[in-house]
C-alpha cells in the first residue's frame, strides 16, 4: 500500500478552516464577477430592475453559503445552502428573461446558465453530504 500514488488533488488540498477554502464558495465569487461584467454592458446595463435583480440573486449564492457555514448548527447551514441553491435557480430564470427580451446573446446566456447550473450542482452535493452525516 505504501507504493500507491496519491492523486494530485489529494496532495494539494489543505484543511478547510473557513468558507473561503471551499471550492463552491470560490466558484460562486467567480460567477458573480462574470455576472457583474455581463450586466454592466449593453442594453441589460440600462434595465435597472432586471440588472439589479440578477446581481442580487447572484450575490445571494456565495453570501448565503458563507452565512450558513458560519452558523452554529448543521440545520441552519442546510437552510442557507437551500436558499443559495434557490438563488441559483432564480439567476437561471432571470438570465432566460434577459435572453428572451434581447439583452443577452445565446453565447453569453449559455455561459452564465452553465455556471449557475454548476453552482447548483455543487450546492446539491454539499446538501446531500450534510444530510448523510446525521
Amino acid at each position: 500500500m505504501e507504493n500507491m500514488e496519491r492523486s494530485p488533488d489529494r496532495v494539494s488540498r489543505k484543511p478547510i478552516e473557513c468558507f473561503e477554502d471551499l471550492r463552491v464558495w470560490q466558484k460562486g465569487i467567480a460567477f458573480v464577477r462574470r455576472l457583474y461584467e455581463v450586466t454592466g454592458i449593453g442594453r441589460l446595463s440600462k434595465d435597472f430592475g432586471l440588472r439589479d435583480q440578477l446581481r442580487r440573486a447572484g450575490v445571494s449564492i456565495p453570501a448565503n453559503f458563507a452565512e450558513g457555514f458560519e452558523r452554529s448548527s448543521r440545520k441552519e447551514y442546510l437552510q442557507f445552502l437551500n436558499v443559495a441553491k434557490g438563488s441559483a435557480g432564480e439567476v437561471r430564470c432571470l438570465l432566460r428573461i434577459a435572453l428572451e427580451v434581447g439583452y443577452l446573446d445565446e453565447a453569453r446566456y449559455e455561459a452564465l446558465r452553465s455556471g449557475a447550473i454548476e453552482l447548483s450542482s455543487y450546492l446539491a452535493n454539499q446538501i446531500r453530504s450534510l444530510r448523510s452525516i446525521g
